[in-house]
């Protein structure tokens, strides 16, 4: 049964309004003061006005390596969705299965993805202080995860120029316990056409802004469908192929106003062997040999690109030691791949095998009356248990 002291935890957590658009000091500080009652220091790193931190703290101080605890503390917001429980209230009710059975649920904003695993961790910090494994425990804690990993970049920047080298890293995002070693890349960017506007009698002499941006989703479009036909498939991922698509189109004022401006953002979801670059230079290039002719009308004229984020992919490998340190403390004999984006690519360019495993499924994250069952709480707790009496790690 999960213990009543992480559930509580647990509720804490998800009480805290971390939404992206918030700061999430009040839960850095909360996790701060708890590891600091134990007599663990936290180091900070900032947002540039201050109002956002990651944490990193040590748990067995003094020991030559550790393995990272890994989560985010941003949650997405509720707005316009159906809730029918507080997204705040971290209620504890049955919840009904497909089969009639009813299970224990932990419902709010964050639940899933991933307070509940955080809020395990942390209540097994005196666990790891005082564990005979020869590694510690880092837990690190990131902001702004939600709008593109910004936050764990900085940590892992201030991990190295601390002079921290990891042996491994957990991630702790919902894989439901089953340890994943692959996820697909998020790279998202905007692109701003400049025209020139003109009455919709006098077309020749205007630049649309709408049909220009228009024929660069075109390509965007025919590059799309050229990897779902050609892109060698990647068993195990719902969408085997790279994807590109365009989430968001805006421009023009009126209907009889050639539109000087328009704008598009996209994505690319890249497979851990694709390159996320490659189709980005693409359609600079194609963008660019639009220009001259947009020129000719309006010196003016032309594309610019912006860079929302960049996620990169992950691949790990079943033979890393942390893989299987997962499968043996999970009880999973097997691994998956996940479709969503996580900080685990970034743990892994830096030189630090990882893999992704925390309880929960992603299929509740986002949604209103997210969850997390008590039962996926309890197998965490299990994990975490586990963890702390290891006395190897190869």
């Amino acid at each position: 049964m999960l213990s009543p002291s992480a559930l509580e935890l647990a509720q804490t957590l998800v009480r805290i309004n971390t939404v992206s658009a918030n700061s999430n000091l009040e839960l850095i500080h909360f996790v701060r003061d708890a590891l600091a009652g134990l007599g663990v220091r936290s180091r900070l790193t900032y947002n540039a006005d201050r109002s956002k931190a990651n944490l990193f703290a040590t748990l067995g101080e003094g020991k030559p390596a550790g393995i990272i605890l890994s989560g985010h503390t941003d949650t997405v917001p509720w707005d316009g969705q159906d809730w029918t429980v507080d997204p705040l209230g971290a209620t504890v009710q049955d919840g009904r299965l497909a089969g009639g059975d009813r299970e224990p649920r932990l419902y709010g904003r964050g639940s899933a993805d991933m307070k509940g695993f955080i809020a395990i961790a942390l209540a097994h910090a005196q666990h790891f202080v005082d564990s005979p494994a020869p590694f510690a425990i880092h837990l690190a804690l990131s902001y702004d995860e939600e709008v593109g990993c910004f936050g764990v970049k900085e940590l892992i920047a201030d991990m190295r120029d601390a002079g921290v080298r990891p042996l491994a890293c957990l991630v702790g995002e919902p894989t439901s316990m089953v340890p994943a070693i692959a996820h697909k890349g998020v790279y998202r960017y905007k692109c701003c056409v400049r025209g020139k506007e003109a009455h919709s009698s006098l077309t020749p002499q205007s630049v649309n802004a709408i049909e220009m941006a228009a024929r660069v989703v075109g390509r965007l479009r025919d590059m799309a469908e050229d990897l779902e036909r050609t892109e060698p498939r990647y068993a195990g991922f719902d969408v085997p192929f790279s994807t590109i698509s365009v989430g968001q189109f805006h421009g023009g004022i009126a209907d009889n106003v050639v539109p000087r401006d328009a704008e598009f953002r996209y994505e690319f979801r890249d497979l851990p062997t694709a390159d996320a670059a490659r189709l980005q230079a693409q359609v600079v290039a194609h963008a660019r040999g639009l220009e001259p002719a947009m020129k000719q009308v309006a010196p003016e004229a032309g594309f610019r690109f912006e860079t929302i984020c960049e996620i990169p992919s992950f691949l790990g490998s079943r033979d890393d030691a942390i893989t299987r340190l997962a499968q043996r403390l999970s009880g999973e004999p097997g691994t998956t791949l996940v479709a969503f984006g996580t900080e685990a690519g970034l743990f892994k360019n830096a030189g630090i095998p990882t893999v992704v495993c925390g309880p929960g499924s992603i299929l509740q994250a986002h949604q209103p009356d997210e969850y997390v069952s008590l039962a996926q709480l309890e197998r965490c707790e299990t994990f975490m248990k586990q963890l702390a009496a290891t006395r190897e790690f190869h």
